[in-house]
């Protein structure tokens, strides 16, 4: 499912996007694996990277790489995987435009949506905002849901 806005795109990541993308997963998560504990050397950055790699969508703004979502279907739900953002975009709707098109695909199959955050990640004020709900927790991470919307919840947003 493409998606397109005005200076936003989504686009299959490519073997050629892998220096872009695993730059950006240090960037942005390793100071949310340390502080909960979690390995954050190279290989596991590159590990994590490429795992569900064929799920992966670059997220540009104006053509340019400006992070990533990965997030898939399966038969009861769609899940998120990873959303990054390059830091120096974070905080301008790029990971809320992001989002908004796997609810779309989500509400189109009449599915949930279902993510984990790392405790003390900001990107968790998002995910509630969009209406993402704490279903359990461990002690490194929540993982939240999101129910299907009605027609009329959709509209208004």
């Amino acid at each position: 499912m493409p998606a397109q806005e005005p200076g936003f795109t989504l686009r299959p990541a490519l073997d050629s996007d892998i220096p872009f993308l695993f730059e950006l997963r240090k960037a942005t998560m390793t100071e949310h694996l340390a502080r909960v504990g979690e390995p954050s050397d190279d290989t596991e950055h590159r590990a994590r990277l490429l795992h569900r790699y064929d799920t992966a969508r670059v997220i540009c703004i104006d053509g340019e790489p400006a992070g990533l979502l990965k997030a898939h279907r399966t038969g009861a739900e769609w899940v998120v995987v990873q959303l990054q953002i390059t830091p120096a975009l974070q905080g301008r709707g790029i990971g809320e435009r992001a989002l908004h098109w796997v609810l779309r695909a989500a509400q189109a199959d009449a599915l949930p949506v279902t993510l984990k955050v790392l405790k003390g990640n900001p990107a968790m004020r998002l995910y509630e905002r969009l209406g993402f709900e704490i279903v359990g927790k461990d002690e490194r991470q929540f993982y939240m849901r999101r129910a299907p919307r009605a027609s009329a919840e959709i509209e208004a947003e």
